[in-house]
């Protein structure tokens, strides 16, 4: 009984020694951006044409909901059920509150409008349903979600709400 409860205890200090070694702020930045929204059918027709098409109306927000830390998009990656995917590859700051939306089509990226580009007018987002995931530069899931239009988009106008 004693050797079990030298272990036990061990391993408990073991654990929180390890846990101690984690700095604070890696719990609130693992949860800090989440998927606060997608325009998953663009109003209109769909049309994928660069010039007169409306992908650019297709688009992902993505969210810092951390009250204290800046988080950088570069690394960050977007993807669907079917694997269509999305890396941040420029440096892109949102500071604590501050969301980007993430569009269709080609445009000028701006820090200021909080806006990136895909560079690529093929829609990503189905219109009858899909799943979305964000991940982390370091690969693991930062934040994800699956639609269906009748289930999801209650008032029928392609955008679901994910987060306040």
């Amino acid at each position: 009984m004693r050797i079990r409860m030298l272990i036990g205890t061990a391993a408990a200090a073991g654990t929180l020694a390890a846990l101690a070694a984690v700095p604070a702020q890696a719990a609130e930045y693992s949860s800090a951006l989440k998927i606060r929204g997608v325009q998953y059918d663009a109003p209109g027709s769909d049309s994928n044409n660069c010039t007169t098409g409306n992908s650019k109306a297709e688009y992902l927000e993505i969210k810092n909901y951390s009250s204290t830390k800046t988080v950088n998009l570069k690394g960050y990656r977007v993807k669907d059920a079917a694997g269509n995917k999305f890396t941040f590859t420029a440096n892109h700051y949102l500071q604590p509150g501050d969301q980007v939306k993430l569009r269709g089509g080609h445009g000028n990226d701006s820090d200021a409008n909080n806006v990136v580009y895909r560079d690529n007018c093929n829609f990503i987002w189905n219109n009858d349903k899909d799943s979305i995931y964000l991940y982390k530069p370091t690969g693991a899931g930062a934040d994800s979600h699956s639609y269906t239009k009748s289930g999801s988009d209650a008032d029928g106008n392609g955008y679901i709400k994910y987060h306040g």
